[in-house]
């Protein structure tokens, strides 16, 4: 079926149906076979890395290595420098997909992909959605994020979510007048699925509950809801799960990396093992069995454009005993978590509404741009008013 979606992929440069095609591959793998291709591609980025880029092998502090342990662990703290220095041999600005990370760990920075890194992510969230009969090509969503504030930002955003069947719902005002209008929305369109920020959409499940409607009554194309970016408590997911009258999909993911892990129809959180490679360590920098807590340690097996090797993601988390290299499950994850905050005017919204502030500031090297006092101001003032 004809998607405007991944035609805009691939009229940008990111080759959708290859990437779509090697993750069929990949999916097939036997468990011997899979095993062989993880290792393959470890040994594989880290050469391409060691080889093509100078930031990284500065890092490591060799051109070679032998045992994949004695790599040094990256942390965010360590991309604090500016992004034409981070990348491979090759790689401009102009040839790569290039964001910002969100800053909730407190250490926020631009981060690079290649094209066909970046169209494996698509690909790989187009996998997952498909798990619950989600079609990126026919399917529409109730995005609840936030919004660029700037002008251009705001709208290239509106036009890719025209392009991806999106209606969004800007989460910058979470108040009872607008939870009603986002109330009258669902009543007049035909959505497939809800998508977006945890505490925004929990809000809004709030808002229902005082009102004693089930979502699904006024909306019957509701297929299933999928919150991300922030930790989904029991109690949460319970609230969303009747009043909402669907399934409620937990995701974990990073913009840096990818989906990270993706609650599977079995209730289970089905790691991402087709292009990331995820440890879990104690704070010596060892391999914990599988039922053990430690930090969760990630390997971009795709990205050549920018190294993220035994990257720390700052992110707590357990193995199930029962996982299998393919199949690995995360058991329990200790994450972050965003506050709703209630600003002068009266309006709820969401800690990460902030992202939209910060990332607006956040300069190349990682640090925050010398804004006058005024323009700062007048960017906190558009979310208060």
């Amino acid at each position: 079926m004809f998607s405007f979606f991944e035609l805009s992929l691939q009229l940008n440069g990111f080759p959708i149906k290859k990437a779509k095609a090697e993750l069929r591959k990949i999916v097939a793998f036997s468990e011997k076979e899979h095993q062989t291709f993880v290792e393959n591609k470890k040994r594989e980025i880290v050469d391409y890395h060691l080889k093509n880029n100078s930031s990284y092998r500065n890092f490591v502090g060799k051109t070679n290595f032998q045992n994949w342990n004695e790599l040094p662990i990256m942390t965010k703290k360590d991309f604090q420098k500016p992004l034409k220095e981070r990348l491979s041999t090759g790689f401009s600005a102009k040839t790569i997909y290039v964001n910002k990370t969100s800053g909730s760990s407190g250490d926020p920075f631009i981060f690079a992909k290649d094209t066909y890194c970046h169209a494996l992510t698509w690909a790989s969230n187009i996998h997952r959605f498909g798990w619950f009969g989600i079609s990126f090509n026919t399917s529409l969503q109730a995005r609840f994020y936030g919004i660029p504030l700037d002008f251009i930002g705001n709208k290239k955003e509106r036009f890719k979510d025209f392009l991806a069947k999106r209606f969004r719902f800007s989460i910058f005002d979470l108040s009872d007048e607008i939870l009603e209008g986002f109330l009258n929305k669902f009543e007049t369109t035909t959505f497939d699925y809800i998508n977006g920020y945890t505490s925004s959409i929990v809000l809004f499940a709030k808002f229902l509950q005082k009102k004693n409607i089930i979502l699904k009554t006024i909306c019957p194309t509701l297929k299933v809801c999928i919150v991300t970016s922030e930790m989904l408590f029991e109690n949460d997911k319970i609230l969303l799960e009747k009043q909402f009258g669907v399934a409620v999909i937990n995701e974990y993911g990073a913009s840096e990396l990818d989906l990270i892990a993706f609650e599977n129809p079995n209730g289970e959180w089905q790691i991402n093992s087709e292009t990331l490679f995820v440890e879990i360590l104690d704070e010596e920098n060892h391999v914990l069995p599988n039922g053990k807590e430690g930090r969760i340690v990630i390997t971009s097996l795709f990205n050549k454009a920018h190294p993220f090797i035994r990257y720390d993601i700052g992110d707590i988390g357990v193995l199930d005993t029962k996982s299998t290299q393919k199949k690995l499950i995360l058991k329990k994850l200790i994450g972050r978590t965003n506050d709703v905050a209630l600003l002068p005017s009266g309006k709820k919204s969401p800690g990460l509404s902030f992202y939209y502030v910060t990332k607006s500031i956040i300069e190349d090297d990682g640090n925050v741009k010398n804004l006058s006092s005024n323009k700062l101001k007048l960017t906190l003032l558009r979310l208060n008013t």
